[in-house]
């Protein structure tokens, strides 16, 4: 089952559960996906990956909402974006840790006998790609930095 379909399942449950949250959430990833189709031109279907990107975008989205609304004590609106944020962090693949993170990085700067921070954009591109939608930009950009340096 497509990743759309998940979504319209589990949107169809929260609406029957009167999940104002969930529905919120669920909806906002429709969209996302709707407006990605329709940019796309013809083509009915998003890649696997694309729709992790959709998703990872919506959950940094919140989560960096929340964080200003933290900053300025509004921890009433501040709730709502993290409770989103889980929402749609169901529909993504189980996060790795930074160890493991850090032994794709080790293997990939191994791999292309990466030297140096000249070479951290090769790096990037081959791990994000690896990791797609397991582990976020800001992580690997960490680790890969701490490694060539």
């Amino acid at each position: 089952m497509s990743l759309q379909q998940d979504v319209m399942v589990a949107l169809k449950e929260a609406m029957k559960a009167k999940d104002q949250t969930a529905l919120t959430a669920l909806r906002a990833v429709k969209s996302a996906i709707l407006l990605a189709q329709t940019e796309s031109g013809a083509k009915e279907e998003l890649s696997e990956e694309q729709e992790l990107k959709i998703l990872q975008k919506q959950v940094k989205q919140r989560k960096d909402s929340a964080a200003i609304f933290l900053e300025q004590g509004r921890e009433d609106l501040a709730t709502p974006e993290l409770a989103e944020a889980e929402v749609i962090s169901q529909f993504l693949p189980e996060a790795l840790t930074e160890e493991e993170i850090e032994k794709v990085v080790v293997m990939t700067i191994e791999r292309i006998g990466a030297e140096g921070m000249k070479d951290m954009g090769k790096v990037m591109g081959m791990v994000s790609k690896e990791l797609a939608g397991q582990a976020d930009g800001k992580t690997i950009s960490n680790i890969v930095r701490q490694k060539l340096a």
